[in-house]
């Protein structure tokens, strides 16, 4: 592995690009290394200012070709325990360890240095660069620039998502709704408990029937025994309600996800969550007229499903290690959006695990890292030769 590699690793876990926190100024460390070497470059910026997408491409303008995609934004360190500082990267045995090595300015590191060595000689076919924001929060910031792009007649062949995978190909993940619940009542001191309508309590009927919703799933919903978990999942993460136990609380509000297969439409289970919360609330209205459940929902991102017959798959896996299967990974990725927005073939590769992300002393290991130089460098390598079918540009789908 080139130790340019380990150099820009360094400096990109050094910006605290923290979700919705500036990444501004890695960008311009990026732009730095790049536009000497002749790479295209185009931001597409928060509504606010403070953050910015990347897109970098090098080689002929036109379909055809690959795009790598990864998040800069990283999650908070408070309250971890860390061995050492987390925005400085150190070398222990073949792991580096920092903020954002494994999820995912591992990749990062790997593809920016795979554009500058792309564009020591010619491409017969395009190789982008994407780099988002805030995705961490729901796969927001890449969303303005899929948009735009998606308006464009040229379309990339392929997508590499690089999340950490241990450097495997995975052909999907679960889709994800975030959802807030907010169940109003009728307050009153406690004493007279009976003449109130306790929001609590239809919080808590709510998770009563969001649990039933699980275990139906579970037992009767769709599965994919791809996933370690084979069936859509319903989780509440969050209930908070009250403020004194002498009165009867008016409100609560209930935060719970969503993670569907593709083959269950996440909208079907919100439809009948909701029918639940209406059943919940109809004995109390005669009595208290505002009783209600309001569900409303916060993020979202949809699923990965590539078929594994697809091309791209089976170049790409050519290019890992063949025998190993194709996986599925549980943790959503931007991948589904470019599935959806730019109907691109999408796979999700990319150094380390991600069991090591979000954590303290979060790592990736250097075998890994030079895994991921390897492969993208065959890809590269692809990209010059202009040869392979998988990578070719697409037919325009005729208007039916």
């Amino acid at each position: 592995m080139s130790p340019e590699i380990t150099q820009i690793l360094t400096r990109l876990v050094a910006f605290q690009t923290v979700s919705r926190q500036s990444n501004l100024a890695l960008l311009d460390y990026v732009e730095g290394l790049l536009a000497p070497l002749g790479v295209r470059l185009e931001r597409f910026t928060s509504d606010d200012g403070t953050r910015a997408n990347l897109w970098a491409s090098l080689g002929p303008q036109g379909s055809g070709g690959v795009v790598m995609s990864g998040h800069c934004d990283v999650v908070p360190v408070e309250g971890q325990n860390w061995s050492s500082d987390p925005y400085t990267l150190r070398r222990e045995g073949e792991n580096l360890y920092g903020r954002g090595t494994a999820d995912m300015k591992g990749f990062l590191a790997v593809a920016i240095h795979t554009m500058m060595q792309a564009a020591k000689s010619p491409l017969t076919l395009p190789l982008h660069l994407a780099i988002s924001y805030d995705e961490e929060i729901g796969c927001l910031g890449v969303r303005g620039m899929l948009d735009a792009l998606a308006q464009r007649p040229d379309r990339p062949a392929l997508c590499i998502i690089g999340e950490p995978t241990g450097m495997r190909i995975a052909t999907g993940h679960k889709g994800k709704r975030a959802l807030h619940a907010c169940c109003h009542g009728h307050e009153a001191h406690s004493a007279l408990a009976p003449e109130a309508l306790n929001a609590l309590h239809l919080g808590a009927a709510l998770i009563a029937r969001l649990q039933d919703k699980q275990a139906d799933l579970a037992e009767h919903g769709a599965r994919d025994a791809a996933y370690d978990i084979p069936y859509s999942t319903v989780h509440v993460g969050t209930m908070q309600g009250g403020t004194a136990l002498n009165i009867v609380p008016n409100r609560c509000d209930i935060e719970f996800e969503i993670r569907n297969i593709a083959a269950d439409n996440p909208d079907t289970i919100i439809d009948s969550i909701t029918r639940d919360a209406t059943a919940i609330v109809a004995p109390h209205q005669g009595r208290f007229p505002q009783a209600r459940i309001e569900i409303k929902e916060v993020s979202g991102y949809p699923g990965l499903d590539t078929p594994k017959a697809t091309e791209g798959v089976t170049f790409l896996q050519s290019l890992t290690e063949p025998d190993s299967p194709l996986i599925k990974v549980a943790f959503g990725t931007e991948g589904g959006l470019f599935q959806e927005r730019l109907a691109l073939p999408t796979v999700v590769c990319g150094p380390g695990h991600m069991a090591q992300g979000h954590k303290p002393d979060e790592f990736v290991s250097e075998p890994q890292l030079a895994k991921c130089d390897y492969f993208l460098s065959a890809v590269v390598s692809a990209l010059r030769e202009g040869t392979e079918p998988a990578l070719q540009p697409k037919p325009a789908k005729a208007d039916s």
